[in-house]
């Protein structure tokens, strides 16, 4: 694997999916890629049940061996600088599916990823929201129809009690991005 690939690895507040995703970042670095970690402003700086931002914060940057971009002014250079190979988006919450489905550039996440689109490049998104399935579905039909725009196989999480609920699987990220590297979509979306 060329080692000089850098993933951008943007984290939104889908909180109680951070562990699978740090996990999958964390599985990334030991492959040899530069991950250049971006939070959005809930991200990092919310404090949830499912941990302390600062205990994130303090885990990514350990992993990754480079500080967290969690401001619009720092995520803005990514793409005219070329600093990311790939952009993934892991959790990405319905909220940040709807902002970037209609161009919305009001968040770190979201700059990172309009400034590195900038350059023709795949963002992966590991899809994670209770409303994919309602209110987020036509977010998801209209990126799949987008170009430069790859998602991580998803599936329902809890179809009895939460049926519109979908969730990516974690665990093929690592494959999805060699998928995304060269553009292409890990078959099937839908598992």
């Amino acid at each position: 694997m060329d080692r000089t690939i850098t993933l951008g690895y943007a984290l939104c507040g889908s909180f109680c999916t951070f562990s699978k995703s740090i996990a999958q970042m964390k599985i990334l670095k030991d492959l040899g890629y530069n991950i250049l970690p971006i939070f959005s402003y809930n991200a990092y700086n919310t404090d949830t049940r499912f941990g302390k931002a600062e205990k994130f914060i303090n885990e990514v940057e350990e992993i990754c061996q480079n500080k967290i971009i969690h401001t619009i002014n720092d995520a803005e250079p990514i793409g005219p600088r070329r600093l990311t190979d790939l952009m993934i988006i892991s959790p990405c919450s319905g909220n940040t599916l709807a902002k970037l489905s209609l161009g919305i550039t009001d968040t770190p996440v979201t700059m990172a990823t309009k400034s590195h689109l900038r350059s023709g490049r795949a963002v992966l998104i590991a899809l994670a929201t209770n409303d994919a399935l309602g209110a987020s579905a036509q977010n998801i039909g209209r990126l799949l129809n987008t170009k430069n725009y790859l998602f991580v196989p998803i599936s329902q999480d809890d179809p009895k009690t939460k049926p519109n609920s979908l969730v990516a699987h974690f665990e093929l990220i690592p494959e999805a991005v060699e998928f995304a590297l060269e553009n292409k979509q890990l078959q099937p979306i839908f598992r």
